[in-house]
């Protein structure tokens, strides 16, 4: 039985949805009526899409009888996420010959890093980025000459960039190809600690490069449980990864046999049984309100208070921050992963992984069963794991194909349940995230980092206007006290909301040495927010009138977390009095955000922020 909790929400979001949905469907419906793509072609145009292709290739499309794969890559070798993504083209381009299909590398999209832009002027373009990931997406989708789509994408803003995109071509099936994470590097404590002693002065620039580099040290995605590997998280519970393929690390013979056995499964739906479910078929209320889940039962990323209400929004659907607190108050915690506890998702993997979790909240009633994925009808397909079949010498290692993939149950029990619990032994009885409300607006918290102790701070203001005054603060030694530290005029409208780590080291020295800290900002600082508390997405922004802008040095605000409460103690009365004091913000912006200098007029909180979150 569905728990009453998750079904009311979901009605609620069916019901507010009706005619935005609608409109949708009607709209993906009316493509999938149109004959195949390829066919409506003049010969000019048919001629431009094969024109570089094998002579065998050109057949294959001349005769337009089997089906055409795009694929839409953010390979780079920069990133060590997205670097495995420069072989996966060859191997789908080999499995499509193998059916008499053809597959083309479509486009390409950015794909930025946050590690790497953290404080520099190139972090003002990041959220920004999602929206062109999409729209690069849909453009190299929008020649119409596909049958299917992989998505080959891993981080921050990427993934959901590409599936926004995607959404508007959701006449056509999509799935999304893992990279994996890289395997484990120091122990995430250990990184932490030494982050912490270079913050106050304690270790060398050269050994705090020395710790990052252990740990940051290979292909893959960054091991710890921020926006990346909860957008991994997220494409699997949503039935868009194949099961249990969200954390196989890269180069390995079970990774090239996931990659290969997606395509296959693809074009067994294209060609021989014909009912391929389309995107927009699994990308459903129920869906969504799925990833909601997984997110809050295991701590995953803030960004997603973003990206997910995006994501519904590109497919007819209307989500709510409120939404989310709702699930927040019913949903376990069942995971500890890094920042909220010092195990890393190969750990995660080694526990039990996704099959374990899934079984444990479609178990409980807490996950939609009634939902399509790309492998076909319900959930239990993900409450399996793959493994390599060797049985009846089916295994191929030999550059004719991917190695075979078979699919077992899941453990009955966590491995550790230090890092994975059952339903019955959650780690906390409510979500990672919380909703917080008060006369500041509304902002969200990532709560499964931070100790209970550490959930409610009442403390004067401090406030700033960026991280780099913060941090000259510390260094000064003006921060040794009880205090929330107020950034304002960080929003999307502002500096595009860039993510704020380098807050996390000074106060959580602070935090360390006994005093009550906390965070209140209208910019973000993701899946990594540690274990200080933090307020983040506030909104409204600073420079659209929000009340952020009126906070005052030693001004006293209560941030609590269990009570979902934001609040500044000033009376009503003198806010409006600094009202009539407050002028237009001189906003400051690095090079990088200059370089999106006409979104200002167009971009504000309304768009990125408030109405995009369904606050009213």
């Amino acid at each position: 039985m569905l728990h009453p909790r998750i079904q009311e929400v979901t009605e609620r979001v069916i019901e507010r949805s009706k005619a935005t949905r609608q409109a949708y469907l009607e709209r993906i419906n009316h493509a999938k009526k149109q004959t195949r793509v390829r066919s409506g072609l003049g010969c000019g145009n048919i001629a431009h899409v094969m024109a570089a292709c094998s002579s065998d290739d050109k057949a294959r499309l001349k005769a337009d009888e089997q089906p055409n794969l795009a694929i839409i890559n953010s390979y780079n070798d920069m990133l060590s996420a997205h670097v495995p993504y420069k072989d996966y083209p060859d191997l789908i381009k080999d499995i499509a010959t193998k059916y008499d299909a053809t597959a083309q590398v479509a486009g390409g999209v950015p794909a930025m890093c946050d590690g790497v832009t953290q404080g520099r002027d190139g972090m003002e373009l990041s959220l920004f980025s999602r929206d062109v990931i999409a729209m690069s997406t849909a453009i190299s989708l929008s020649h119409d000459v596909f049958d299917g789509v992989f998505c080959l994408g891993v981080c921050d803003k990427i993934v959901p960039g590409l599936l926004i995109g995607a959404l508007s071509f959701g006449h056509l099936p999509v799935a999304f190809l893992p990279a994996g994470p890289m395997q484990s590097g120091i122990p995430n404590k250990e990184k932490a600690r030494v982050r912490q002693k270079f913050a106050q002065g304690l270790v060398s620039r050269e050994e705090l490069l020395e710790a990052e580099s252990a740990s940051y040290h290979s292909a893959g995605t960054c091991t710890f449980y921020g926006t990346a590997n909860s957008n991994q998280m997220l494409m699997e519970i949503m039935g868009l990864h194949l099961p249990g393929s969200s954390f196989i690390n890269p180069y390995t013979e079970l990774r090239d046999g996931l990659t290969g056995n997606a395509v296959e499964t693809m074009l067994k739906q294209l060609i021989q049984s014909k009912d391929a479910n389309c995107l927009a078929d699994v990308v459903t209320e129920k869906t969504i309100i799925n990833g909601l889940v997984g997110l809050l039962s295991t701590g995953g990323s803030t960004n997603h208070a973003i990206h997910l209400v995006a994501i519904a929004k590109a497919a007819g659907i209307e989500l709510t921050w409120k939404d989310m607190s709702d699930l927040s108050e019913v949903v376990p915690l069942l995971t500890r992963i890094y920042p909220n506890g010092s195990a890393d998702v190969n750990h995660f993997q080694a526990a039990g992984g996704m099959g374990f979790l899934m079984k444990q909240l479609v178990g409980a009633g807490f996950l939609h069963n009634d939902v399509k994925t790309i492998v076909g009808e319900g959930l239990e397909a993900y409450t399996q794991e793959p493994r390599l079949d060797t049985d009846n010498n089916l295994i191929i290692t030999d550059s004719n194909g991917p190695s075979k993939v078979k699919w077992v149950p899941c453990p009955e029990k966590s491995l550790d349940e230090e890092v994975l619990r059952p339903i019955d032994n959650p780690f906390s009885k409510q979500g990672g995230l919380q909703l917080l409300t008060g006369n500041l607006g509304k902002a969200v918290i990532k709560v499964s980092a931070v100790a209970i102790e550490h959930q409610v701070v009442t403390a004067p203001a401090k406030v700033f206007s960026s991280q780099s005054a913060l941090q000259e603060a510390y260094t000064r030694g003006e921060l040794n006290q009880d205090f929330i530290a107020v950034l304002k005029e960080q929003g999307p409208k502002a500096k595009g909301m860039p993510e704020l780590h380098k807050l996390t080291p000074v106060m959580a020295t602070l935090q360390d040495e006994g005093f009550k800290v906390a965070i209140v900002t209208d910019g973000r600082m993701s899946g990594a927010s540690g274990k200080v508390p933090a307020a983040i997405h506030l909104a409204p922004e600073a420079v659209e009138g929000g009340i952020i802008a009126k906070i005052h040095e030693g001004d006293l605000v209560t941030l609590d977390a269990p009570a979902g409460i934001l609040k500044l103690h000033v009376s009503d009365e003198e806010l409006a009095k600094r009202e009539l004091q407050l002028s237009v913000p001189s906003l400051t912006f690095g090079t990088g955000r200059e370089l999106f200098t006409g979104f200002r007029n167009i971009v504000s909180s309304a768009d990125l922020g408030a109405s995009a979150f369904g606050i009213e």
